[in-house]
């Protein structure tokens, strides 16, 4: 038996645990924060101080921290049935009426559900679904998939390579050879002074197109794409967006692929993210607040065009040969069933959107005029400022200067938790649907304190 090593939390923490998303090195020296404790909007570290959690953990805690109805649902199913596999035919009762329930959710025709543990190995799932598909129907060279830069679609070795930001390459020799990438519809840096939305939209369907021409469209079979693109900036698009990159899809017989990890069920004031911005996709990827990240779950989601041919295709390959462990896990796929009702039940999807109008609002008052922000961007319940050197003539900072994570730190030291994206000097508010109206001002108003103070320091304020 070991014992204690009489080290403090924060010295077991960079002694012995490998963290995600941490520069190591610096992170071995210095510490960082230990969670202990959380109840609804609210965390509490190993020492006793209390932070508002603006993130809602990462874009995820949607029914907030210590629900105890989801809490006594796992509670009873754990004594119920703890656990039970799905391969080889073998189901759950929970993986049958769980599977009714998201396919009858979904906001266009879908067939079958495929469970995972992630967002990222939901898209690694869809992978497989896209190859065996093209295989199954005769076409082998009809692999590659199309994201887009600042895309965020998971981290591993398939999923990394769809997510278009540079720092999940960089070191691991990705992405693989089959993927691509266009530009975003991010209006502060890719559309061209004077262009209209529909311009821009355009331009960019264009653009699109002639990749898959360069290509070979007999070599593309897959476009994947955030309603709304999260960790890559919460960058909305134009509402003509959709509409010209589907007609570029159907025109070549590329399937879409909506990511709704993040905009799934509630995040932007409606259910599904594809209703918000007119995505019509062939497969759907969901996980975060399925569960309300109470438990591990995530879903792949194929349309019946796919699943018809994966259903015939198995004839040729036998029994389909993927899946995991933990594939509709009983606790998992309990909670699920809890979180649903509860957020048909209590109507949080309008609770969101409500918060979520009341947090541009805010957004505008704090930070509309600021010398440093360039855009104010969101939708629903799910905001961003974009921090830049030069606001009249778009200009961004030096990364050396870390304004974001920096502004996120002084923020945390203040007493909300918010989080600096990747590529740009942007701050994100993702919180809980169920905030309440102070909470989301003292959020609000304690960023804005973080952006002046770390304007000060910079000689910019």
């Amino acid at each position: 038996m070991s014992k204690d090593s009489g080290l403090s939390l924060t010295e077991k923490d960079t002694s012995y645990f490998f963290h995600p998303f941490t520069a190591l090195k610096s992170h071995e020296s210095t510490g960082g924060k230990i969670i202990v404790e959380g109840k609804g909007s609210t965390l509490t570290d190993s020492e006793g101080n209390k932070f508002l959690d603006a993130m809602a953990g990462l874009w995820c805690v949607n029914l907030g921290y210590g629900n105890t109805e989801l809490a006594d649902t796992i509670h009873d199913q754990v004594k119920k049935l703890s656990y039970y596999h799905t391969f080889s035919g073998m189901s759950t009762d929970l993986a049958a009426q769980l599977s009714e329930r998201i396919i009858n959710m979904c906001p266009v025709p879908m067939s079958k559900v495929f469970f995972g543990n992630s967002g990222s190995d939901a898209n690694d799932t869809h992978a497989k679904i896209i190859w065996f598909y093209n295989n199954a129907l005769g076409r082998p060279d009809k692999k590659k998939i199309i994201s887009r830069h600042r895309g965020y679609h998971g981290v591993t070795v398939l999923s990394a390579g769809l997510t278009g930001l540079s720092n999940l390459h960089d070191g691991f020799d990705l992405p693989l050879p089959m993927i691509r990438h266009v530009r975003p519809p991010h209006r502060l840096w890719e559309k061209a002074p004077g262009a209209t939305d529909a311009e821009f939209s355009q331009t960019l369907a264009d653009e699109l197109e002639a990749l898959i021409v360069k290509e070979g469209p007999d070599t593309v079979a897959a476009f994947i794409a955030e309603p709304v693109q999260a960790a890559g900036g919460v960058i909305v698009p134009p509402s003509e967006y959709f509409p010209a990159i589907q007609k570029v899809l159907k025109k070549y017989d590329v399937l879409l692929i909506a990511d709704e990890v993040v905009t799934a069920f509630g995040r932007l004031g409606k259910m599904f993210g594809t209703s918000v911005v007119g995505m019509e996709p062939d497969l759907m990827t969901i996980a975060k607040g399925l569960t309300s990240a109470y438990i591990p779950l995530s879903g792949s989601i194929v349309s019946e065009k796919v699943w018809n041919v994966l259903r015939d295709g198995s004839e040729k390959y036998g029994a389909f040969g993927h899946g995991y462990t933990y594939s509709a896990h009983p606790l998992a796929a309990a909670c699920a069933l809890k979180t649903l009702e509860i957020v048909e039940r209590d109507n949080y999807v309008g609770k969101a959107e409500k918060q979520g109008k009341l947090l541009h609002q805010l957004l505008q008052t704090h930070f509309a005029d600021h010398p440093l922000v360039g855009e104010i961007r969101g939708q629903g319940l799910i905001g961003a400022v974009e921090l830049v050197a030069n606001r009249d003539k778009p200009e961004a900072f030096d990364p050396s200067l870390k304004i974001a994570p920096r502004v996120a730190k002084r923020s945390m030291e203040l007493g909300v938790i918010t989080r600096a994206l990747p590529a740009a000097d942007t701050v994100a508010f993702s919180p809980p649907f169920i905030v309440t109206d102070s909470e989301l001002e003292t959020m609000v108003r304690t960023v804005r304190k973080a952006v002046d103070e770390i304007g000060k320091e910079i000689g910019r304020m």
